[in-house]
């Protein structure tokens, strides 16, 4: 009994510090476009069929047409097609909030992919208190570079 305890704790701790990587290379992957490819990069590499490790994914889709010359328009709908439908079967989920408010607030205008603007920041300020101390700090930093929430909105994540 103890080893299966062994083995699923280290299976835990290893799934969150891939999970805490993805997280940090995304924060980062807008800055330049090293940092971009660096996220794209840990993101193929990243194992696993959850939903937040697929949401990273259909972001990293996204974000390769930033960097990329061929074929933008079609990694920007099929990564967005892949982010809404993972949203739709995990609506309560607010780590896919925040990747989907990120890319929406700074994908170029003329894309036209910004719908959910406005029900992320409400869902994020409506349920952050919920969430567990890691996703709380992510969320926050999150807040405090956002293009959309204002200075009072910014105040409430504590």
């Amino acid at each position: 009994m103890k080893l299966i305890f062994s083995f699923l704790t280290a299976f835990i701790l290893f799934f969150q510090s891939g999970l805490e990587s993805l997280r940090e290379s995304y924060a980062k992957a807008n800055s330049s476009n090293a940092n971009t490819e660096a996220f794209i990069n840990t993101a193929e590499k990243a194992s696993g069929s959850d939903a937040i490790v697929q949401g990273y994914k259909a972001a990293a889709q996204i974000m390769e047409a930033k960097i990329t010359k061929n074929n933008r328009k079609a990694l920007v709908k099929s990564g967005a097609t892949s982010l809404e439908a993972i949203i739709k079967s995990n609506p309560n989920n607010a780590e896919l909030r925040v990747i989907r408010m990120s890319v929406q607030e700074n994908i170029p205008k003329i894309v036209g992919y910004r719908g959910s603007l406005k029900d992320d920041k409400a869902f994020l300020l409506n349920n952050y208190s919920k969430q567990n101390t890691a996703l709380k700090s992510y969320i926050k930093r999150f807040a405090t570079q956002s293009k959309t929430m204002t200075e009072a909105e910014k105040a409430t994540f504590k």
